[in-house]
């Protein structure tokens, strides 16, 4: 948004530099992203041509005597056809940058004649377009003043940066008010457009919107008979060429300028190019439209139009037609003044492509309330600047505008803010900005105006009134310090998801990041595929729902690697999975993958590995291991943990098991992968995966306070005893190794299984589990008959457990 300092001061009558200006508008949340403050026209003077001389060498150049105020004549060549004595014109030394020609003038000799300056033309000061001449100003133009500031040339523009939810300050009276507001000055207002009217309009308007009336709220229609359209002043054309807009002709720049100035987009058509009344409808499908962008637009019934009866004369909100244009030869106008849906506007124009200062300023929402005095306002510009007679104005459609309350608790300021602001000094910010307010003491009924859509809350007050007391008055706050060093700041998911991912960084692993949308059909191969999960606008076809599983992405991952010559994958994500469109359905999840001969224990294209054949390719013992890692890493007590084979069906069911904290919590699952979801996926190789479920583990139990030292060893040696127990094939490894633990919890401190034999000799359906066990005392050395003892509650153990015997 850009504007002039002398434009923003049409509506703030206000003493402050522009310095003071630019830094109380950044304060109130206005951020000024740029100012320039016309230094390039600062060495251009107004100068008088005292002589003029044919030059000697040329026929075309003069050889010419200026006085720029400063001393003696400066002699310059010029070849300008209106260069004569007498000629009052802007003068530029040497060392002087001339935009309009990109060069920084220099003492030089043309055509053998010294030359020290320039006289310029308008186009050179990038003023116009004109270069037939030099400036030809008044005789009684002061030589020697700056001609910036002769010819208003040394406005500064300011350019302010826009949030989306600021609709009022697309407007420089909008910008003004917040100004007045901070207490910068005044807002000046104008009195109410005042002038005769005439007659009907004769072209009428229907919305043929059937149910979706909001998508035009409102139209305002005026004829004014009788214009002279020629260019539009002075003043006027230096401010919108300031701002980056190019002058056309009075009509046309009369809309544009209300449109910065007041933030009322209007239209204006050529009554004679409209042919019968005017009806606001959607397009059919394959219409087109010429716009005044010379451009050709096929449209569809997502966009709304104005129309006739020949066809198509604007998209309505965003490009008039370039058939019902004004032009010099217009003697009547139709002047438009419309509500538009914020939401179709924004669609369209990014549809179309179009990028317009209506846009700009109907998709975030332009002040219903001044539909009509905006084109009471342009029709008063239009009688002012063009002469004619105004005809009375229709309206259709508007049914008036329904303001919000609010109920404002001014506490709340203090709470969110941490300001001390005072119910009357809160109730004067609010009425200084437009806000209605009723009540007094620390509850307040605030209406909100027209223009500020985007208030829709008690939090959206107290944002008001601390952007206008002065966000600079917050101070500093320190974080509130924490009872112990040690003291806990994240909570128990966050600890457990940094552990989980430095324990399997730790095991070679390396961190992906994948899609968190994956196809439908991964979705329903990884047990996901609901309605619920399924994106109602998806960026791509095959991502077109919410993962139930990390390991689709991880897989495809892997295998792009694969497909690039790193066949040798590890790598893991702890993110969120989806079970269902409900917060408690999102799960996080560490899952990991490893690839080809990716395992922990020696892998690739070593000469050691080659000389044993090559690496041992993962399988379902390297997902187990990684799993155990992550619920170690978490605290999860382990000697709970229970593992039965088989998993979910993605996983090849010889070759998977789960993970089980008691008989109802599942801890996650690992394993190799399922021939036929490598297929459905397309990957291939050696593959094998783990998912742990770390929103499923228990919150660890609070630690009573040790009254012992926090190491102690036991002075008494270790000893190691091996079992071997005859089993059916069907009992798990790990039952029997918590039975034997559990023969004394003191004594027992570790089992591993070391052998597991299945043969003939032991019979049908049977198999061997041999097992490690670890004895350290504690109180005193063992004796034989103590190893007896707890040899027979272990072997008893086992088989009241699992029905093992000890394997003669």
């Amino acid at each position: 948004m850009k504007f002039t300092l002398s434009w923003l001061k049409d509506h703030l009558e206000t003493d402050a530099s522009l310095e003071e200006i630019c830094a109380r508008l950044t304060m109130i949340g206005l951020e000024v992203e740029d100012v320039d403050d016309k230094a390039a026209f600062k060495p251009f003077v107004i100068a008088k041509v005292i002589s003029a001389e044919q030059h000697p060498n040329a026929d075309k150049l003069k050889v010419l005597m200026v006085d720029t105020g400063s001393g003696a004549p400066v002699q310059v060549v010029c070849g300008a056809p209106n260069a004569r004595k007498g000629l009052v014109g802007a003068f530029a030394a040497p060392g002087t940058h001339i935009p309009g020609i990109d060069v920084t003038l220099s003492v030089g000799t043309i055509r053998g004649v010294e030359s020290r300056g320039m006289m310029c033309s308008e186009k050179e000061l990038e003023i116009s377009d004109d270069h037939t001449g030099i400036i030809d100003l008044p005789e009684d133009a002061p030589v020697g003043m700056s001609y910036a500031a002769y010819a208003g040339l040394d406005d500064p523009v300011i350019e302010i940066n826009l949030t989306p939810n600021r609709p009022d300050c697309t407007s420089i009276h909008g910008i003004a008010r917040d100004l007045a507001a901070s207490g910068l000055g005044t807002l000046r207002t104008r009195p109410a457009p005042s002038f005769p009217v005439g007659g009907e309009t004769p072209v009428k308007v229907r919305l043929e919107l059937g149910e979706d009336r909001h998508l035009c709220p409102g139209f305002a229609l005026r004829l004014v008979r009788g214009v002279r359209n020629g260019p539009s002043p002075a003043w006027m054309r230096r401010r919108l060429t300031a701002i980056g807009l190019r002058p056309i002709n009075a009509l046309v720049d009369i809309t544009n300028y209300l449109t910065f100035d007041q933030g009322r987009p209007l239209h204006v058509f050529d009554a004679a190019k409209v042919t019968g009344n005017l009806t606001v409808r959607r397009a059919r499908e394959g219409e087109k439209v010429l716009a005044l962008d010379t451009r050709e637009y096929t449209l569809t019934p997502a966009n709304v139009v104005i129309a006739d009866e020949d066809g198509i004369e604007s998209i309505g909100g965003i490009m008039g037609g370039e058939h019902s244009g004004c032009d010099e030869a217009t003697t009547d106008v139709l002047i438009e003044s419309a509500l538009w849906d914020p939401m179709n506007i924004a669609k369209t124009g990014r549809t179309l492509g179009i990028i317009t200062d209506a846009r700009y300023r109907f998709e975030r929402g332009a002040d219903p309330e001044y539909m009509v005095p905006g084109i009471e306002r342009a029709t008063e510009l239009v009688l002012e600047l063009c002469g004619g007679t105004a005809a009375k104005l229709d309206v259709v459609g508007y049914e008036g505008h329904t303001p919000k309350i609010v109920d404002f608790p001014v506490s709340e300021v203090k709470r969110l803010t941490g300001l001390e602001v005072s119910s009357e000094e809160s109730a004067s910010i609010l009425m200084k900005l437009g806000f209605g307010v009723e009540g007094s003491g620390e509850r307040l009924k605030v209406t909100v105006p027209s223009w500020r859509p985007d208030i829709d809350g008690k939090a959206d007050l107290v944002e008001e009134v601390m952007r206008i007391h002065g966000v600079d008055n917050i101070h500093a706050q320190p974080l509130p310090s924490h009872n112990a060093v040690n003291g806990k700041i994240l909570t128990t998911l966050q600890i457990r998801t940094r552990q989980a991912k430095r324990a399997l960084a730790s095991r070679g692993m390396l961190e992906a990041v994948t899609w968190s949308f994956i196809s439908e059909e991964q979705a329903k191969l990884f047990g996901g595929g609901r309605p619920a999960l399924k994106l109602a606008n998806p960026i791509a076809a095959d991502m077109s729902d919410m993962r139930p599983s990390l390991l689709p992405g991880l897989l495809t991952a892997a295998q792009r690697n694969a497909d690039k010559g790193y066949g040798d994958v590890a790598i893991f994500e702890v993110s969120g999975t989806y079970e269902g469109d409900t917060p408690e359905a999102q799960r996080r999840v560490a899952g990991g993958v490893r690839r080809g001969t990716a395992s922990l224990n020696g892998a690739g294209r070593l000469w050691s590995n080659a000389a044993k054949g090559g690496g041992k390719p993962v399988d379902v013992f390297d997902a187990k291991a990684d799993a155990i890692a992550v619920l170690e890493a978490c605290g999860v007590p382990m000697a709970n943990v229970q593992f039965e084979a088989g998993g979910p069906a993605w996983y090849h069911p010889g070759r998977s098991g789960t993970i089980k904290l008691g008989p109802k919590i599942v801890l996650g699952t690992f394993g190799e992968f399922h021939p036929k979801t490598l297929d459905a996926l397309d990957v291939s190789g050696p593959l094998c995966g783990f998912e742990i479920y770390i929103d499923a583990m228990p919150e660890p139990k609070k630690k009573a306070t040790r009254t012992k030292p926090a190491l102690e060893l036991s002075p008494f040696q270790a000893v190691k005893r091996d079992f071997a127990f005859v089993v059916d094939r069907t009992v798990e490894a790990a039952s029997i190794a918590r039975a034997a633990s559990g023969a004394d919890r003191k004594l027992v401190t570790a089992v591993n299984v070391f052998d597991v034999f299945e043969g003939a000799s032991l019979g049908e359906g049977k198999k061997s589990v041999a097992i490690e066990v670890t004895i350290q005392p504690v109180e005193r050395t063992l004796t034989d008959e103590d190893f007896e003892a707890l040899t027979s509650r272990i072997v008893s153990n086992v088989a009241k457990s699992t029905g093992g015997v000890l394997r003669a």
